[in-house]
């Protein structure tokens, strides 16, 4: 072969590979070094093709001696091996960059309570929907519409705020080649499940009287493919990780990528920003972490995330540490909570290494700026607050949902729901952090929040009473006063002269309740609950009392 028919056809393969592995020309990715590789055994191959071919004669030893690999290229070829193997041990080996690992997470803030960041919450605002609830309820929504379903498939819910509520958001993406090819123009909409009301599924496929169609996106093919789309715009010598799929407050779907970069040799991944897809238009803005708009949630990987904190629990006492002395990991994979100043957060338990069941602290890192702050409050792990949630209805055989922590009358506590074999939420339960035996099971929210605090008002103070609320103490005259069968419970709802708010209670608090009239008097006790409809914690009809 001829060296320009040799140097076309390395010019075609390098494209290709290229193309189809999209390498980071950058330190610290191996990629391009790899490709690289390829290209010049390729090299020596093309320009040794007629000795290869007479392999299989008698002279084969005199023919391979023939072959000539010139010195450049094998020295190229040493050098990247090296590059590929050496560098990277000693750049990135945890004991010469041990202190490196674990500051990567960046200075982690102690407190002493939980409760104090996590927001008190109505009832109302509770997330009951976690993302495989939200993928069955999103592809209900498609079965729904055979002409559409088998046309595209739900791509990964991710769960943001949009105008201050939770949803967990979807792409429609093409379901193959041919599907692609006949809808150029993008698929049509994405999915929204609201995370506190499994009832509000919307299918987007128009904002504003105008159809949105999802263009670029990883199921696309060509230079439609969202990755391949920012390779080749620009972004072909930095790290792009993340794919997320994002709405703004007006429902204009985006991708949201973030950036980032190697600082400990060839690991270290550390956020720089985010790239910002428009997946209609194909516009791409760039921002660094602290001029991302406030409708993006997430900059920081969770990955990312995870591996620093176990990072910077291992090295507590640096390398060398077989005793596993003060040694700290995450209890489970982290999960998105938002906190009191309604900012997203990464959220997951520590626990010493070799625990099982409890935890030394609660570990909360900003989604967008990496701000870290461990709560030292010992409590139950995700795990054994499930397995005390399923125990309350072990004949029932439910599954539970991965616990999100909340502030229910100043209290850390566990919410989380109980699944059939389905996957459809039956029960729901709320189990304390600090002590998981106390816990609350019904079959609605309301429900399990009355029985987790009739359980925790009678688990005579096995929890710190720092985190209790100051009962409000009232007596005063019943305006007016309906009971109400659900699922076999009664409940009584009532109204107090004066007091502008309705509250309920049922025989679990007090047996006053069936006998109790408008006009009576009454004496109650109540947290300082942020709930529209509030939970009584004792009753006293007067005309009963000795």
């Amino acid at each position: 072969m001829t060296k320009v028919k040799s140097i076309l056809l390395l010019i075609l393969v390098a494209f290709v590979l290229i193309y189809v592995n999209m390498p980071v020309v950058n330190f610290g990715f191996l990629g391009f070094p790899f490709l690289l590789m390829i290209l010049i055994v390729l090299w020596i191959v093309l320009g040794n093709l007629k000795t290869i071919n007479s392999l299989g004669n008698q002279n084969d030893i005199q023919n391979l001696q023939k072959i000539k690999a010139t010195k450049i290229p094998v020295l190229i070829l040493g050098i990247l091996f090296i590059y590929c193997t050496v560098v990277p041990a000693i750049t990135s080996w945890a004991l010469f960059r041990t202190s490196d690992y674990r500051n990567l997470i960046g200075k982690v803030e102690t407190e002493s309570n939980l409760s104090s960041h996590m927001l008190p919450i109505s009832i109302e605002k509770i997330r009951i929907v976690d993302q495989s609830l939200a993928q069955l309820l999103g592809d209900k929504v498609l079965g729904s519409q055979p002409a559409l379903g088998s046309q595209v498939v739900l791509g990964a819910f991710n769960i943001q705020k949009v105008k201050n509520d939770l949803y967990w958001v979807a792409p429609l993406l093409h379901s193959g080649f041919f599907k692609w090819q006949k809808n150029i123009e993008g698929t049509n909409g994405y999915v929204m499940v609201n995370a506190c009301n499994e009832r509000d599924v919307k299918l987007v496929q128009e904002i504003n009287g105008k159809k949105v169609y999802i263009k670029y996106q990883s199921e696309s093919y060509f230079f439609d493919n969202l990755e391949r789309y920012l390779y080749f715009n620009g972004y072909w010598n930095v790290g792009l990780t993340d794919y997320s799929f994002e709405i703004d407050d007006t429902g204009t779907p985006y991708w949201v990528v973030t950036k980032f970069k190697k600082t400990i040799g060839f690991a270290g991944e550390e956020a720089q920003g985010v790239v910002i897809v428009d997946a209609q238009t194909g516009e791409i803005k760039e921002y660094t972490v602290t001029n991302t708009p406030k409708w993006v949630d997430r900059i920081q990987p969770s990955n990312f995330i995870e591996s620093q904190l176990n990072d910077w629990g291992n090295f507590v006492k640096g390398f060398w540490n077989f005793s596993n002395e003060s040694k700290l990991k995450i209890t489970e994979n982290v999960s998105m909570v938002y906190g009191e100043d309604n900012n997203a957060y990464w959220y997951t338990g520590l626990t010493s290494v070799g625990a099982d069941e409890s935890t030394v602290g609660f570990v909360l890192v900003n989604t967008r700026t990496k701000e870290a702050v461990w709560y030292k409050q010992s409590g139950a792990t995700e795990y054994a607050a499930q397995n005390s949630a399923r125990g309350k209805v072990q004949e029932k055989g439910f599954s539970a949902s991965l616990p999100i922590p909340y502030n229910i009358n100043n209290i850390p506590t566990y919410v989380m729901t109980l699944k059939d074999n389905g996957g459809l939420v039956k029960m729901y339960a709320m189990v304390a952090i600090e002590d998981y035996t106390i816990v609350g099971v019904g079959n609605t929210l309301r429900e399990s929040l009355m029985a987790y605090k009739n359980a925790f008002n009678m688990s005579g103070n096995k929890i710190n009473t720092n985190s209790k609320t100051e009962k409000n103490i009232v007596k005063s005259i019943v305006t007016a006063i309906n009971g109400d069968v659900k699922n076999g419970n009664t409940y009584y709802y009532f109204t107090l002269k004066n007091f502008p708010k309705i509250f309920i209670g049922s025989t679990q608090i007090s047996n006053d309740f069936p006998l109790t009239s408008s006009g009576d008097s009454v004496y109650i006790t109540f947290d300082n609950d942020n709930q529209d409809v509030i939970d009584v914690s004792t009753f006293n009809n007067r005309k009963f009392s000795k």
